[in-house]
Parts: C-alpha cells; structure tokens; sequence
C-alpha cells in the first residue's frame, strides 16, 4: 500500500543526491544537480520515492568503469502536460542494446564479464519500474557500452 503524499521533488532530489555524495566520493567520483524544473510536486509514496532515486545512484556506481572515476548528474524539467521529467545518468560501463530489453525484469543481471564484484539479486530496476507505473509515471533506458547509461523518469504533476 502506497502513502502517498505531495512531495516537492527537487527538494527531495536534493537531499537524497547530497545523502549519497559520500558514496560517490569514496571511488574519487562526483555528482551533480540540475534542477531545473519550475514545478517540482508530485504526488508519491516518499519512502519509495526516496528507494527509486538511491537505487538507480547505487547502480550507476556498483556500474561505474574501471578507468574513469565515476561521475553522475541528475536532473528535473518540466514537461508539457503537467508532468515532470527526472533523468539520472552516469559515465558507466552502459548497457548493451539487447540488455536494454530485459533491464526492468526481474532477477534479471546484466553480465558484467568477469568482475565479481557486482552484488544483488536482478530486483532493483524491476521494483524501480513497479513503483513508477505504480505511481503513474514511466521510466526509459538510454545506454550506450563504455559511455554510460540515462533513466528517464516522467511523472504526472500533483493535481492539488
């Protein structure tokens, strides 16, 4: 069951990106906000809110190459239609064309050769997906192999 509450999304943003800064440091990265949108209140589960963002963060670093540091941006815009666009991209390893197709399922894992030190389940980006219909909006992929990955979050606007 959802507890769904207006929620100012760059503020949440906000908070969670500087939560998670420590983390991207620690592997000599950097993160970025751009928040730009001009209406930001959506109408979301927070605690699950909360959940989508890290997860898709903590991915973009368990993800990160092993030859640049990792850097991550994320950023909000306003759409037509009383809607709100969220993009969190990274300068990853990517995801193959063919994997694109499979990310958002469960218990699905993108094969990551022989590093062994990508842990978890495959349920990440698959309770990312639910939560995000769940909430009314939709979620894409944009990859490319060695150059990094972009989800795009869209979310319908509080309607109060």
């Amino acid at each position: 069951t959802l507890k769904l509450t207006d929620v100012d999304a760059n503020s949440a943003i906000f908070n969670i990106a500087n939560t998670f800064k420590l983390t991207v440091e620690r592997f000599g990265g950097s993160i970025e906000t751009h928040l730009d949108a001009m209406n930001a209140i959506v109408e979301v589960d927070e605690m699950h809110f909360t959940n989508v963002i890290f997860n898709l963060l903590d991915n973009a670093v368990k993800y990160s190459r092993e030859d640049v540091p990792p850097h991550l941006v994320i950023t909000s815009r306003d759409l037509e239609s009383d809607r709100l666009q969220i993009t969190v991209a990274d300068n990853g390893i990517g995801v193959s064309k063919e994997d694109q197709k499979s990310i958002f399922e469960k218990f699905f894992r993108v094969n990551t050769g022989n590093r062994h030190d990508v842990k978890g389940f495959g349920l990440g980006l698959a309770y990312v997906k639910k939560m995000i219909t769940e909430l009314g909006g939709d979620i894409t992929v944009e990859s490319h192999l060695n150059k990094g990955t972009k989800f795009i979050i869209i979310l319908p606007l509080s309607k109060s």
